[in-house]
């Protein structure tokens, strides 16, 4: 996801301000919930005509919304253990088999009720 230089950046300035003892698994889990909000906060009750203008005019605020999850899920992945890149690779072989391209290909039915 990101490069392992960035992430040695992100945890020594983490390092830097004694901020792990704030970083627990439920802490960064929620911050990230709260990100991700914000997020979205952007788009809440836009009509979808509208969202390419709102992407153009708060590309700055969206960009750092985003860096903000990055960073949050970068801390996450790192504390647990996880390779995002691995768990996303596991995950899509999951969906491949959930959602195969002869049932699932321009429908939004949940895999089960395929």
């Amino acid at each position: 996801m990101i490069s392992h230089d960035l992430l040695d950046s992100l945890l020594e300035f983490r390092r830097e301000r004694n901020w792990e003892q704030f970083h627990t698994v439920r802490n960064l889990s929620a911050a990230l919930c709260v990100e991700a909000a914000e997020l979205l906060d952007y788009f809440r009750w836009a009509r979808d005509t509208d969202i390419n203008n709102i992407i153009k005019l708060q590309q700055a605020e969206i960009e750092n919304e985003l860096a903000d999850v990055t960073i949050l899920l970068s801390y996450l992945c790192h504390d647990l253990g996880i390779s995002i890149d691995d768990a996303v690779r596991k995950k899509l072989e999951l969906n491949r088999a959930k959602y195969p391209v002869e049932k699932a290909k321009g429908t939004l039915t949940k895999y089960n009720k395929l």
